[in-house]
């Protein structure tokens, strides 16, 4: 596995080794012991795996405030997806800034998003999974979310043509949020 830092230092892309052949390929997508000498120490309590039917659908942002912050382990499987990680932690220089980066079952790369950030992601193409793996159980009484066209974070998704969820519709922007980083 090969690890490389974004523009947000703390959010890694991690680009695993495939082994491809005539019958297709193999590849180790998660070992604790590889994501160790790559630095990440988290241990991954539970799997999450979502679906988006139709392009331009987004999901997020999503984060769940401390205690019970999660670091996720994200990679596409299905389709192509826009990932979106947003440094929530107020005290940061990079506060309000967001990395993006294109996921996708053909390039197999995966995103680490620590804890302190918000997570969102937008499908680029039709019939969209993917799959994460989070270190803290998840708790409905943490589960937040900041609006996905928040102006003062700005992500620039490149289209105009969304797919939200009533949730995420109706999710604060980030200064009436309870955001606890």
């Amino acid at each position: 596995m090969k690890i490389y830092e974004l523009e947000i230092p703390e959010v890694k892309i991690i680009e695993p080794d495939v082994y491809a052949d005539h019958r297709g390929f193999y590849m180790e997508s998660y070992s604790m012991r590889s994501m160790k000498k790559l630095g990440i120490n988290d241990v991954f309590v539970q799997d999450n795996h979502f679906y988006s039917k139709k392009k331009g659908t987004i999901r997020g942002i999503h984060f769940q405030n401390a205690p019970y912050a999660q670091s996720k382990l994200l990679r596409c499987t299905k389709g192509v997806i826009l990932d979106v990680a947003v440094d929530l932690r107020k005290d940061s220089p990079t506060f309000m800034k967001y990395v993006m980066v294109e996921l996708s079952a053909d390039n197999k790369k995966q995103i680490y998003i620590p804890k302190g950030f918000g997570h969102c992601a937008m499908s680029l193409t039709d019939d969209v999974e993917g799959q994460y793996k989070v270190d803290e159980l998840y708790y409905p009484e943490y589960d937040r979310s900041i609006a996905w066209n928040d102006p003062d974070i700005n992500i620039d998704w490149g289209t105009d043509d969304f797919i939200v969820s009533e949730k995420d519709r109706n999710a604060p922007l980030l200064k009436d949020s309870d955001v606890n980083f």
